[in-house]
């Protein structure tokens, strides 16, 4: 099962457009994808969900579309410009990924914030390098980089020097672990299949293995956690179905039930079987002793006697 999860969208984007995008992207055999809507700062104290329904027809030629996900990606320059919206944000949307613009956002992203995907413009030129202590730590906790093939696609000469050199650096210090391969195309023409996507990358040092988990296992596995975080008990326990609560009046009779047994056996009454007849009662290890002992006695009382039968004889 292959995943795209960027696909760029806003509130202006055509609808024909859009279904023409996501049709394509099912027939070069994406199965999920994951609408990206990029947020402006300052964010909204109470944000809502922008996505409207596709409006498609019942009929047999409409379009095959794949699996549709929301996802919102949210520009980080401080602790104070977006930290405190990340939990209402992963109420709206299915995933919620972060695009550091500064030195200590991208570390803030990698060490300590939680969010599952860092999604970087691999075009512009950072002003910092990428280091292996943060980067690492961040493969380490489950946090992911996002390559969006269609930035090199689109961009000037300087933006894709930019991008080869930004993809080399994080290749290097995170040693092609950690990465999801995603489109950002804005239409059907900037996408791509998966294989010529895995080969491109492989030409900066990315291995096709690592390239084609990037559109499978990993992307499945980060929509699978999201998942379980938002259905589940702290992301451990996925609450499947809830119990029924028993109706009152069955559970007010069958507790009068239990008293009523309760205060027979107290009284010293026997209690019967399902025939209606009184149940034997249990023999206590004392007793069953001596039942024993004394058909031992019988037993060899039985014996002697035919011997003294024949002295007497």
């Amino acid at each position: 099962m292959l995943y795209d999860l960027n696909i760029p969208w806003s509130p202006s984007t055509p609808a024909d457009r859009l279904i023409q995008t996501l049709s394509f992207a099912a027939s070069l055999g994406y199965a999920t994808v994951a609408l990206n809507h990029v947020l402006e700062l300052p964010l909204a104290a109470h944000p809502k969900s922008p996505f409207a329904k596709l409006a498609l027809d019942g009929s047999a030629t409409a379009p095959k579309l794949p699996n549709i996900l929301h996802r919102a990606t949210v520009p980080l320059v401080d602790a104070s410009s977006s930290n405190f919206h990340l939990p209402a944000l992963a109420a709206i949307y299915d995933l919620v990924a972060v695009r550091p613009l500064s030195e200590w956002a991208f570390q803030h992203a990698c060490l300590s914030l939680d969010v599952p995907l860092i999604a970087l413009d691999l075009t512009t030129h950072f002003p910092y390098y990428f280091r292996p202590r943060p980067c690492m730590a961040a493969v380490d906790r489950g946090v992911r980089f996002e390559i969006s093939y269609a930035q090199l696609l689109n961009a000037d000469a300087r933006g894709r020097a930019n991008f080869i050199a930004n993809l080399s650096a994080l290749v290097r210090v995170t040693r092609g672990r950690g990465f999801i391969l995603s489109s950002a195309a804005p239409d059907a023409l900037s996408m791509r299949a998966p294989a010529d996507a895995v080969n491109l990358m492989s030409v900066w040092g990315l291995a096709s293995e690592k390239g084609l988990e990037g559109f499978r296992s990993l992307p499945r596995s980060l929509v699978v956690n999201e998942g379980i975080k938002r259905s589940g008990f702290r992301g451990v326990v996925d609450i499947v179905q809830v119990a029924s609560v028993p109706d009152a009046a069955a559970t007010k009779s069958v507790q009068n039930d239990s008293s009523t047994a309760t205060i027979k056996s107290n009284n010293g009454q026997k209690r019967k079987g399902d025939d209606g007849q009184d149940a034997p009662q249990a023999l206590s290890k004392r007793q069953a002793k001596k039942m024993r002992r004394a058909e031992r006695q019988q037993q060899s009382t039985a014996n002697l006697a035919p011997d003294e039968t024949k002295d007497a004889s």
